[in-house]
């Protein structure tokens, strides 16, 4: 896996300049475009069933070539966005030695007449509160 650095320190460090040489991930591009074609063509069915026209489904063809242009440019700056991967790894805890050892457990204080149970610990009615 590629230690990508985060766009916003880059950006400030002044290392987002274009590179020709970073690598573009055409293949999720296209797969992220998909799921929005598809997620369009839903709301297209469900909710603007009567106002779809050509044009509307041409707008939405047409707009591979765009989102493909913009990513292309995006990704020659250096900005790739987490993937799910990343971000449930990043969220998951790392392993610490310490948590590999058997932890012991703390021992209970000795009982006193504050915290035993029983009779001695319900007040009589007619004593007066501290």
């Amino acid at each position: 896996m590629t230690v990508v650095p985060d766009p916003v320190d880059a950006w400030k460090d002044g290392d987002m300049a274009w590179d020709a040489s970073r690598t573009v991930p055409w293949g999720r591009l296209v797969r992220e475009w998909l799921v929005y074609v598809a997620v369009m063509a839903v709301v297209f069915l469900l909710f603007l069933r009567d106002t779809v026209t050509t044009g509307s489904v041409v707008g939405l063809l047409a707009s591979l070539p765009m989102y493909l242009v913009a990513g292309f440019v995006l990704a020659k700056f250096g900005y790739q966005r987490k993937t799910l991967r990343d971000l449930k790894s990043a969220a998951r805890p790392t392993p610490t030695a310490s948590s590999t050892t058997p932890t012991s457990t703390r021992s209970k204080p000795a009982r006193t007449s504050r915290t035993s149970t029983g009779p001695s610990q319900h007040r009589p009615k007619n004593k007066r509160k501290r």
